[in-house]
């Protein structure tokens, strides 16, 4: 039986997590692969604390060097964070000629396509199951189980935190600060809770899927990036009385036109799959040309989901070791010709406007008209009951297909209206499966 000698670097939550999963699940995994998997080395600034299981003393080290350039270990498991140190640890262990497991989403967001490149040209091996949506197996279906399909389109709730806040947010009637709060006191959201709550750490993760599913070496810079503050518990509720529940999206499209990637909140259908998914839970609709339309749901974050797929890349990367197979299935491919990435102002959408109009004569047909005229269709149009003690009428419009340049245009010249007040509130819809 070949023998594989692993280490870790980083022994944070999930650092923590593969190393309790690789000692525990040891019998488990070597009866399964007939690979005896050996965590050798696990390095980290902090080894004397209690790690809540037993890990033993002769494993640990504070050099990070010790792990990388040992002779006898194969894999080495980057769970630092950051891009500074990790990426240089990592482009180190490449070098090495090591084999790379990482969860870091921001590393391989803001570096991929030169990590992949020296994954390729030193003969070693990437993999980042672990980067998108925690024990889903996201990235091993796009590599491999759906090879043979042409991806058209991702849609997916990939942060825990945001979809907790908004469902909370809808079963309470509660404003978006005071479900924030809590979940920090509870520990479900971060105390800086940025990265989640504006949609950036959604947005390393939807370039990282169309990295692999459309071949393109997208950046941060081409993803239109919206988060989840300004929602309002009025919008949740227009939006469950429509028929609609509002969740932030990851949104990746490939088109004859090109590409389009997005992070934004969006009124989606309660009776589609994604509708279902509630608190802290990822899914992940991929759609293509031969499968047609499949779904992946589980823990999208935490501990051992996590390290449930960060030692499935470990598995990986020993059975490629022993087979003495490299690159048996490539870290990336391009497509021919390469999709560009379409303009945001030409990307089409529909959407959900929530505008307040003064109770006068003909408000009504100057919006309508305004609308019309910049070539945005009405699709449904609901007036609430007039705010008497400030003469507002509160209107609610679903839009059909615009480009969202003619969108903006619009709003633009609502917004110089008198008659127009100053909240305008505007969602994304999507008619997913439609």
């Amino acid at each position: 039986m070949k023998t594989v000698h692993v280490g870790i670097l980083g022994l944070g939550t999930v650092g923590a997590g593969t190393a309790e999963t690789l000692l525990k699940q040891h019998d488990l995994l070597k009866a399964r692969t007939g690979i005896d998997l050996v965590l050798k080395k696990a390095a980290d600034l902090d080894i004397d604390r209690d790690f809540g299981f037993d890990l033993p003393k002769e494993c640990l080290t504070t050099d990070p060097k010790e792990v990388i350039h040992d002779p006898d270990i194969g894999i080495v498991v980057e769970l630092i964070g950051g891009t500074t140190i990790a990426r240089a640890l990592t482009r180190e262990a490449l070098a090495a000629g090591k084999s790379v497991v990482t969860a870091n989403k921001a590393l391989l967001a803001e570096h991929g396509p030169e990590l992949i490149q020296a994954a390729e040209q030193s003969g070693g091996e990437l993999y980042f199951e672990a980067s998108v949506a925690g024990g889903v197996p996201i990235i091993k279906v796009l590599r491999e189980g759906l090879i043979a399909n042409p991806v058209t389109r991702i849609t997916g709730i990939l942060n825990g935190t945001c979809n907790y806040i908004l469902t909370r947010m809808e079963r309470e009637g509660a404003n978006f600060d005071d479900v924030l709060r809590e979940a920090q006191e509870l520990g479900y959201a971060e105390a800086e809770a940025g990265l989640d709550v504006d949609g950036w750490d959604t947005a390393h993760k939807a370039v990282i899927l169309s990295q692999i599913a459309f071949g393109v070496p997208l950046r941060l810079e081409d993803v239109l990036v919206e988060g989840i503050r300004g929602i309002k518990p009025v919008d949740v509720k227009n939006a469950d009385e429509l028929g609609y529940r509002i969740k932030l999206l990851a949104l990746m499209d490939q088109s004859d036109q090109g590409l389009s990637v997005s992070v934004q909140p969006a009124l989606i259908r309660k009776e589609h799959l994604l509708g279902s998914v509630d608190m802290s839970f990822n899914a992940i609709v991929v759609e293509g040309d031969v499968v047609d339309e499949t779904l992946y749901y589980g823990k999208g974050a935490g501990k051992y989901p996590t390290a449930s797929s960060v030692v499935a890349d470990v598995v990986d990367a020993a059975r490629e070791l022993v087979a003495g197979s490299p690159h048996r299935i490539p870290l990336s491919w391009r497509s021919e010709p390469m999709p560009s990435v379409i303009p945001v102002s030409e990307r089409v959408e529909r959407c959900y406007l929530r505008l307040q109009l003064l109770d006068r004569p003909g408000v009504m047909a100057k919006l309508t008209d305004t609308l019309g005229t910049h070539g945005i269709p009405i699709s449904a149009l609901i007036q609430h009951e007039t705010d008497e003690d400030q003469k507002i009428v509160p209107v609610v419009i679903l839009t059909g297909e615009a480009k969202v340049g003619k969108i903006n245009s619009a709003l633009d010249e609502l917004r110089m209206m008198e008659e127009i007040g100053p909240e305008m509130i505007r969602y994304r819809l999507e008619d997913l499966g439609e």
